[in-house]
């Protein structure tokens, strides 16, 4: 499975992540998105969706670990993940553009607006990557 990942680009961009090239990947409180985040294996791949003004896809990443508790944080519900950047996508695919395509009409970015961690499909992801002239 392969997952979408949400970010203010204000909090921490896509350009953050290239610029570190690894982070935890933390802050999701949400329990379905926790859900989706106790899922991922290492080695998964991850679409960046930069929310606010943005509303974009405009990067790809990968993770590095599988799930485990927040070590900032004292409530066992909350985990994080551990992700590297792969690339930054030649061309951003916006929000109004996956809306229109119907390849994504059961992608929960679509239909449940406000998750920040949900999965993505095989060709869901190669569609992002075409709409993203990625490789």
């Amino acid at each position: 499975m392969d997952y979408l990942l949400k970010t203010e680009p204000s909090t921490y961009s896509f350009a953050d992540l290239q610029r570190e090239k690894t982070t935890i990947w933390d802050g999701v409180s949400n329990p379905v998105a926790l859900k989706n985040m106790r899922a991922m294996k290492p080695g998964e791949r991850l679409v960046i969706y930069h929310t606010g003004d943005e509303k974009a896809v405009v990067g790809i990443a990968e993770a590095t670990s599988e799930a485990y508790p927040d070590p900032k944080q004292r409530d066992p519900k909350l985990a994080v993940v551990d992700l590297r950047a792969v690339e930054r996508l030649p061309r951003p695919v916006p929000l109004a553009e996956i809306k229109k395509d119907r390849a994504f009409a059961d992608l929960a970015l679509v239909r449940i607006g406000r998750l920040s961690v949900m999965p993505v499909s095989a060709d869901q992801f190669k569609r992002i990557l075409k709409l993203g002239s990625a490789k």
